[in-house]
């Protein structure tokens, strides 16, 4: 490692973040003001969260990976909109972060070209660990060719 430049065999972390939401909390705002879910979450989110016969530690859980992105990216809220970080799941695979318009647009500045996404909830408790990451193109491959 060339702990000069924070590189590691042409990779260089961008950030880590990390967040914990009591998912008591999530419950009670949903209760209080249902139509937050819709600022808070994509609608693909909220079809994944309501597969389940409690849909709030799953959104509690995507809410704390919105929250631990910002961190990553070292930012605060209103930095972009919370839609703007949605959380999928392609197949039976591992959660990974999909990040949309202003997001996405800070992301490419900071020069963030993979995510590292760790979810989990208890019925009390949702936490999510985020890593940005930036690997350098390989010589010779189409990230190496493809326009920024």
């Amino acid at each position: 490692m060339d702990t000069g430049t924070g590189t590691f065999g042409g990779c260089r972390l961008v950030g880590i973040g990390v967040d914990a939401v009591e998912v008591t909390r999530m419950r009670e705002l949903l209760a209080r003001r249902p139509s937050m879910a819709e600022r808070l979450f994509t609608g693909s989110e909220l079809a994944y969260a309501t597969r389940a016969t409690d849909p709030i530690p799953r959104m509690a859980t995507r809410f704390a990976a919105k929250e631990a992105t910002m961190k990553a990216l070292g930012v605060g809220l209103g930095a972009f909109r919370f839609t703007d970080v949605e959380v999928v799941r392609i197949g039976l695979g591992a959660p990974t972060l999909l990040l949309h318009h202003a997001a996405d647009d800070l992301a490419r500045r900071s020069e963030v070209t993979d995510w590292h996404l760790s979810l989990t909830h208890t019925d009390q408790m949702a936490m999510a660990f985020v890593v940005a990451e930036y690997v350098a193109p390989a010589r010779g491959s189409a990230r190496a060719g493809a326009a920024s």
